[in-house]
Formats: structure tokens, sequence, C-alpha cells
């Protein structure tokens, strides 16, 4: 999405905001920054019902702009769900940026493009169609980090979480 209109897409089951022109420059002493403006995409496209299909939340946003290593395409900035952001170019992000880039006729079947994250680690991807779908492979590195148990008690009225 290189002109000046944002996109909506779906990546890896999430839904992305898109944001191509947006004046920031993204850089990781400007984390803080991206975040809160981000945040602030987030919570204007909830206050004016914009969604994906079916109603969906679009719970990531991500905004792109130019890359700093000249072998890469873009670099990104991805605000996750729970008010943080992604260390790494974002796979699923990095999905949609592909559909979109196909949709805008900037990027033809099985070219590659390179996304930069925000600490400057590399994602390569590319897309194939298969019949009327387009099928994002991504390659890159990631890392484990934790792994967890979710203990879910019927007694607990919240087990599910907290609706306002």
């Amino acid at each position: 999405m290189s002109g000046p209109s944002p996109a909506i897409s779906r990546g890896g089951g999430n839904w992305f905001f898109l944001v191509g022109k947006h004046g920031q420059e993204i850089a990781l002493a400007n984390v803080e920054r991206l975040t809160d403006f981000t945040w602030k995409i987030r919570q204007a496209l909830a206050r004016r019902r914009i969604t994906g299909a079916g109603g969906s939340e679009i719970d990531h946003i991500e905004l792109f702009g130019p890359p700093r290593d000249p072998s890469t395409d873009s670099r990104n900035f991805v605000l996750l769900p729970g008010k943080t952001y992604d260390r790494s170019p974002c796979g699923t992000g990095t999905s949609a940026r592909l559909v979109c880039l196909f949709a805008d006729g900037a990027l033809a079947e099985g070219q590659t493009w390179r996304q930069e994250g925000i600490l400057g680690t590399v994602f390569e991807g590319s897309l194939r169609r298969d019949c009327d779908r387009l099928i994002p492979r991504i390659h890159g590195s990631a890392f484990i980090t934790a792994e967890t148990t979710l203990l879910f008690d019927s007694a607990d009225p919240f087990r599910l979480g907290i609706r306002s």
C-alpha cells in the first residue's frame, strides 16, 4: 500500500490496518511514540466501527516506510493486541502486506519481498495463486521465548475474559 490510503488486510487469521503515509520515523528510539500513534489508530477504527469481515476486530496496526538496509524493500512497525509491538517484521503482517502489494500490482506472483522489522531483522516473502486464493510464503528466523499452560476454572465467571 504505497499510496496515500490505508488498507485493511487479513494475514494468518488476524486483521491488519496497514498505513504507508503516516509521517512517523520507524526506529527503535521511537517505539513509545509509534505505540501511541498506532494505538490511537486502533481506537479510532473501533470508534468508527471499522472492522474486518464479519465484524472481526482489527487488532493489528502496521506502519511501513523506507528501509534502512538498501537490500530490503520496506521497514515496518506492528502494534499487536495488548498494546505491545512485534520485534520481528511480523510474519502475518508481512503476509498481509504481500497481499496488498499484489492487489495494487506492485508485486508479482513468485516475486520476493524483503520486509525489515523495527530491530532490523528481515523476513523474505512471496506469494502464489491457488485458484482464487493467494498463498503467502515467509522465510526468516523466530525464537520461542516462553511456553505457558492456561487453566480455565469452570467456576470463574471471567475465565473467557472481561467484556465491557
